[in-house]
């Protein structure tokens, strides 16, 4: 179990205050390590019965993460509510411009508020202080512009904090990867579609579960990069475990390549590194 210092428990009480003085929340609830602590905090300071998860279920949302996060909705004794979004039928996400996630946020309060509004209850994204000052983040916009209120970030939890607090609280999730949307293995200026999509959810699935080498990868990412080109991301240990072994790494490009693309690059995980392109440009 992680030591949580002094710092942190400081943050965590301001937390479970904030959340405690509202008459209750919907939490924005992807299942990412960040939401399952905020809907944990709300549980503590409200009590289940005034706080709801809500789930955006599209074509965005890998197959996999939807049943974990109905489990843990379920073990915190929480409503979960799977809610349909439609962020495909709006021009600017299809377009996969810069501020792509910013219609993605934009659709999930739209339909995520009028929930919280008839209970009158606030909605709470995952959003914490890190992500506070990690740069472009157009998603973190849209939601303040519909009044989504952000108490991880408001109490300054880091995510280091969130997940040293979540081993503390024995949440399955505090060491769970970071799973971003499936958009955002798309190369900007690349149209989205559900077919896209589809074949990176496949290709990463494929990997996972022909994997050889002898580390375990945790992070891992399918980057499409247009063309029939794709890149294949994992962490620095899987990467280093899988470069010694002939087998394993030509096991696991192939994987990618029999998911529909045609040529295929091997790189270190970076969070993000999709964003590279957009560095000197405005969106």
């Amino acid at each position: 179990m992680s030591t949580i210092d002094d710092l942190t428990r400081a943050r965590v009480a301001a937390l479970l205050t904030d959340l405690s003085l509202r008459d209750g929340v919907v939490v924005a609830f992807s299942g990412g390590a960040d939401s399952a602590f905020l809907l944990a905090a709300a549980v503590r300071a409200l009590g289940a019965d005034r706080v709801l998860a809500a789930t955006a279920i599209s074509d965005s949302l890998p197959q996999s993460e939807r049943g974990p996060a109905a489990e843990f909705a379920a073990e915190l004794g929480v409503a979960h509510r799977m809610v349909d979004t439609h962020e495909m039928d709006r021009d600017g996400y299809r377009a996969n411009a810069g501020s792509r996630c910013y219609f993605c946020k934009a659709e999930l309060l739209d339909v995520v508020s009028p929930i919280a509004d008839e209970l009158g209850w606030d909605v709470a994204t995952g959003t914490n202080a890190d992500d506070a000052v990690a740069g472009f983040r157009p998603g973190i916009r849209a939601a303040a512009e519909r009044g989504a209120i952000t108490p991880l970030r408001d109490a300054g939890l880091t995510k280091d904090q969130i997940r040293a607090q979540s081993q503390a609280w024995a949440l399955r999730t505090w060491d769970k990867p970071a799973a971003a949307c499936l958009s955002s293995r798309i190369a900007y200026g690349i149209t989205i579609t559900p077919k896209l999509l589809a074949r990176v959810e496949r290709a990463e699935a494929a990997v996972r579960a022909c994997w050889s080498a002898p580390v375990a990868v945790t992070d891992l990412r399918v980057r499409d990069l247009g063309e029939g080109r794709a890149r294949l991301e994992i962490d620095a240990a899987a990467l280093d475990s899988l470069e010694s072994d002939d087998t394993a790494r030509t096991t696991a490009l192939d994987a990618v390549r029999d998911s529909g693309f045609d040529h295929v690059e091997l790189r270190a995980f970076r969070s993000g590194s999709m964003n590279d392109a957009l560095r000197g440009s405005v969106v």
